[in-house]
Order: structure tokens, then C-alpha cells, then sequence
């Protein structure tokens, strides 16, 4: 049995997708989402669908101690929506076992800064063609581990932000619970 912790700062759409894709897996288990925001919907999402939930602050996302215990046992982190960037610590003991979606084909419009409806703003004021996602491993950079999975959609002349958020998002929740399993079967 793998498992896996989800870290999210927001309503999670994406972290619902997971866990629902996971939920009755006998090799593949969501045993936390954690939130260093104490009102994200994303720890409702996780009571409704039986998963512990953890809070922590953004000073508790950089004491060492708090944070290994939190996720004792958990096999890969899942960045969901989440809003800081991971302590050094964290990028070593889980080493090429931290993943992140990003709403665009890295490495354009990635860094920091660069998230939700910002990353559609740029990219349509950027006269794009294609947008898309990048699923990644983390690293001590913004947005720039190693790329493990992408796809992408035409940008049309009538999108708004708005309007490419939400076929983006389709994106992610088609792709990224199946490139979390097979990461997942991989280690």
C-alpha cells in the first residue's frame, strides 16, 4: 500500500478528482490533505469523502519536526492548489516524490506568481495558440522540476480568462489523478 498526502490552499477541485479516483484502491491511498488554510473547501472536500484532514501554518510549513511528523509514512506529496513554496527539507526527504499541476505548458508562464486566472491572463494577452498543463516533480524552483506530463488545448479567439480556466481545468482533472498513479506505481 502507497500513500499519498494531498497539500491544497484552496476550494479543490483537483484534490476532490484524486481522491475520488483513489477512493476503493486496495495499492493507492489519499491519507491526508493537508491546508495551511484553516477555511479551505478543500478539507470539507476530504470530510465528506471519510480522508484525515490536517492544518498547519505557513510557519509550521517550515518547522522540520511538524511537518515529517504530519506526513510520516506518506510515500508522495500531491500539490493540489497549494500556495507556498516547499522548504528545502521537504524537497530532500521527499526527493522526486512531489508533484504539482501547473495551468500552462511549462516552462511559459511558470514562476512565481504565476497561478489561477494569471496564468490565463498571460497567456491570452500573449497571443498564444496553445495552453494547456504540465504535470512536474518539484524542486527548489517555481515551476521548474522535471516534467513528467503534458497536454494542451487550443486557445480560441473568444476565450477569456474565465473561459480557459475552465476547459484548463477539464485538463487537470482528466489527466492528473492517472499521472499520480502511475508515479505512485513507480516507486
Amino acid at each position: 500500500m502507497k500513500n499519498i498526502a494531498i497539500l491544497a490552499s484552496g476550494t479543490g477541485t483537483n484534490a476532490a478528482k484524486i481522491m475520488d479516483h483513489f477512493i476503493g484502491n486496495p495499492q493507492i491511498f489519499v491519507s491526508v490533505v493537508a491546508s495551511n488554510n484553516d477555511t479551505a473547501g478543500v478539507l470539507d472536500e476530504a470530510v465528506e469523502r471519510g480522508v484525515p484532514t490536517a492544518i498547519f501554518s505557513n510557519e509550521q510549513l517550515h518547522d522540520e519536526e511538524i511537518m515529517l511528523n504530519m506526513l510520516h509514512g506518506i510515500d508522495l506529496i500531491v500539490l493540489a492548489g497549494f500556495m507556498r513554496k516547499i522548504p528545502p527539507f521537504l524537497l530532500e526527504e521527499f526527493e522526486d516524490r512531489i508533484v504539482n499541476i501547473h495551468p500552462a505548458l511549462l516552462p511559459k508562464f511558470g514562476g512565481k506568481g504565476m497561478y489561477g486566472n494569471k496564468v490565463h491572463e498571460a497567456v491570452i494577452e500573449a497571443g498564444e495558440k496553445q495552453t494547456g498543463i504540465t504535470i512536474h516533480l518539484v524542486n527548489e524552483e517555481y515551476d521548474e522540476g522535471k516534467i513528467l506530463f503534458q497536454e494542451s488545448i487550443p486557445v480560441k479567439q473568444t476565450d477569456t480568462p474565465e473561459s480557459l480556466a475552465m476547459r484548463v481545468q477539464k485538463l487537470e482533472h482528466e489527466h492528473f489523478p492517472k499521472i499520480i498513479q502511475k508515479l505512485v506505481r513507480s516507486l
